[in-house]
């Protein structure tokens, strides 16, 4: 604290040195050898203006100068910071350097992305594919909540891991290439929304569930015992090997938890490492029913006073799973609710109403929970928490029969932080958390040990998450905080009815918080995001030459320059070439129309510019090959002609080019089997159309809707 008062000290004292200049400068450069603005070039560029006439013609204060002086990120200096930032619906993850705020790539997870060539090439394809669910192709994605790798509570740069809200799904990602390297589906659950987040050593990477739903997957109609009976939350700890990056699904297992609606986990460090903590909404066990005079479920959903905050000993459930207590569903290993409570793993503490974050401080002495229905931030005593379960201190069970810690019994108290608190982060400074306030629109400032708000910065606008510097690990560092916005409204230029979030980035750094950039995100609906020290993870800048990227195995399909053939076998046609310098060999390739055609092409560059695209156009054909990648286009060719095949280097003026002709031979078998597979894809279509409403739905029909009809 009083570093950071002396500092506040040095800075006054800079910023009034800055003021002083910048007055002479002012008076020294803003006469009249400056141009004359016109009322229509408010924006326009003038070289030969003064930093003065700059400051005064764009009406800058000092904060503002202040501000830009912080971000600007010139060649000779290093950014601090990446982010790593859940793309929600756009299937993918954004990243963006700090303290500039500029983007640098996309990682892609759920969704096709040309610009990657995820989802284009066999390889990518097959990753894609091992995310389906039950059979059913899911080419898009709601990414929610990263984490990074741990060692000992800090990150160790080696690995990035986020959940699929929409479908229950895990995704993993090197921190190497930053690229995807696996998909695990969750065999139980219908949809999560807590994690994901790992255990301080990345042991487990922590997933639980959203909404309840039967972990059997099986149809059982919705009454109330149905529901008490049959649905099912859960916490899934996927087993992890820190140094593979792989999920070993076999030696994973998930506690079952009774059917509220689980929301974020956190897992316990230092004093409370072995522990996990998950809350949860809805512990009404409310499913709905307004259709047939039930409440909303709003209403429904909130007619308790409390919820649950579910506390496990993870260490002693891997003990269990170990010792066969455990039960097989879908082929993955529960620990069933009965079997938790008879071997005191699982214990509930009521929380504030209708929570949504839960996080543990860098020592593991405190649980902080907010509540979107209490404007109050909730502080949990570890401490207190183990001398109940020791002393089976209990206030009585749940429906369930697991025990409950009685709030009075685990708190360390609760401090009035704004309307609609959701999430927290830590500070540096011992003692300081910072919670998102939605309703409020704000960030507050506070000391979870002595209880009390130290300040606040206001948010542009109905923040959701938040996120600060290695924040929610064990090592937190400050100085920054981001506030991840719901709306931006008046923030930046408009473009139609769609705008984008807004990330402000805010200088922690001091006693008083300053917004220092607004970020547009336009894409997806961002939810949390991570931030790491750029020192703290190594990239490489090119492969092996023959690697499949999402392997980073050699590919058995790696062809050597001079090596490049054509092989034809029945109906397959197989291209072994190569990329050198911007030249595809072979050049040309010659199918029967109806062949399945494989183009395997081995990128032989090794530079940071050797990045190609090769197209086989109007076929729906691309890929981008990094330096070293080996990788493949698989399709039929179903259409005769001559079709280009081209060449894109992304780093040269020369554009795409030529590199020769898919000639397709037409084959009169296959051409009239084409046309007859569209036929039929016509007449089932003409069918959907054909459909006729019932005479209870024409009935219903309201005005002009008649027209619709066919």
């Amino acid at each position: 604290m009083e570093m950071k008062k002396l500092n506040i000290i040095i800075s006054s004292r800079l910023l009034f040195a800055f003021l002083l200049s910048l007055a002479m400068i002012f008076t020294t450069g803003c006469g009249d050898k400056g141009k004359t603005k016109g009322s229509g070039d408010i924006g326009a560029p003038r070289g030969d203006e003064s930093f003065g006439e700059v400051v005064k013609r764009r009406n800058l204060n000092a904060d503002d100068v202040l501000a830009a002086a912080k971000t600007y990120t010139p060649d000779n200096l290093k950014e601090e910071y990446i982010a790593l930032n859940s793309g929600g619906q756009a299937g993918n993850m954004i990243m963006y350097t700090i303290p500039s705020m500029r983007l640098v790539k996309y990682v892609p997870t759920a969704a096709r992305q040309p610009e990657n060539g995820y989802g284009f090439s066999e390889e990518s394809m097959k990753m894609m594919e091992t995310g389906y669910i039950d059979g059913q192709e899911l080419v898009w994605g709601d990414t929610h909540h990263p984490g990074f790798s741990e060692t000992n509570g800090k990150y160790n740069g080696k690995w990035a891991v986020i959940n699929d809200k929409a479908n229950p799904r895990v995704y993993v990602i090197s921190l190497k290439d930053w690229e995807l390297k696996q998909i695990v589906v969750n065999p139980i659950f219908r949809s999560d929304h807590g994690g994901c987040f790992f255990t301080p050593n990345s042991e487990y990477i922590l997933e639980a569930s959203q909404y309840p739903a039967p972990f059997d997957h099986k149809y059982y109609p919705l009454t109330e015992a149905n529901f008490q009976k049959h649905w099912r939350g859960g916490l899934t700890y996927w087993k992890f090997n820190n140094e593979t990056g792989k999920i070993d699904e076999k030696n994973s297992f998930t506690m079952e938890f009774p059917p509220y609606t689980q929301d974020l986990t956190d897992a316990g460090k230092n004093a409370s490492d072995g522990w996990s903590f998950t809350n949860s909404f809805c512990t009404e066990m409310y499913f709905g029913g307004i259709e047939s005079g039930r409440p909303p479920f709003e209403a429904g959903c909130s007619s308790r006073d409390v919820d649950y905050l579910h506390v496990v000993n993870w260490k002693k459930a891997e003990q269990l799973v170990k010792q066969g207590k455990y039960k097989m569903v879908n082929g993955h290993k529960v620990i069933p609710i009965k079997t938790a409570v008879a071997n005191n793993i699982l214990f509930l503490i009521p929380e504030p109403k209708s929570p949504h974050g839960v996080d543990v401080s860098p020592d593991g002495k405190y649980i902080v929970v907010a509540g979107k229905l209490d404007s109050h931030a909730w502080v949990y005593s570890f401490d207190k928490i183990m001398k109940a379960i020791d002393e089976k201190n209990f206030e009585g069970t749940d429906t369930y029969g697991i025990p409950i810690i009685s709030l009075e019994t685990a708190l360390h108290g609760s401090v009035e932080v704004g309307l609609g608190p959701l999430h927290n982060q830590f500070d540096d400074e011992y003692g300081v958390i910072y919670t998102s306030i939605y309703v409020d629109s704000r960030i507050t400032k506070w000391d979870y040990i002595n209880l009390k708000v130290l300040d606040y910065v206001s948010s542009h606008y109905n923040v959701g998450h938040l996120v600060s510097a290695h924040g929610d690990a064990v090592d937190a560092r400050g100085k920054y905080l981001i506030s991840l916005n719901k709306l931006s409204i008046d923030r930046f230029n408009p473009v139609g009815p769609l705008h984008p979030q807004n990330h402000q980035l805010i200088d922690i750094d001091g006693e008083k918080m300053k917004i220092l950039y607004d970020l547009p995100i336009p894409m997806g609906e961002p939810h949390y995001t991570i931030i790491i020290d750029v020192n703290e993870y190594e990239t490489v800048e090119k492969y092996d030459i023959g690697t499949n990227i999402y392997t980073d195995e050699k590919s058995p399909y790696y062809t050597a320059l001079g090596a490049e053939t054509v092989k034809t076998r029945g109906n397959k046609v197989e291209v072994f070439g190569t990329i050198n310098d911007g030249v595809v060999a072979p050049g040309d390739i010659t199918v029967k129309q109806g062949s399945e055609v494989l183009i395997h092409l081995t990128n032989h560059g090794q530079a940071k510019t050797d990045h190609y695209v090769y197209e086989v156009a109007s076929y729906d054909q691309m890929y981008r090959w990094r330096p070293g990648e080996t990788a493949t286009l698989d399709f039929v060719a179903e259409k005769s002609g001559m079709f280009p095949l081209l060449l894109d280097n992304y780093h040269s003026p020369e554009d795409r080019q030529l590199q020769g002709y898919l000639i397709v031979n037409y084959d009169e078998a296959a051409n009239s089997k084409s046309l007859l597979a569209y036929s039929k894809r016509v007449q089932a279509d003409m069918q959907m159309q054909a459909f006729k409403p019932s005479s209870i739905e024409m009935k219903n029909l309201l005005e002009g809707e008649m027209e619709f009809l066919n």
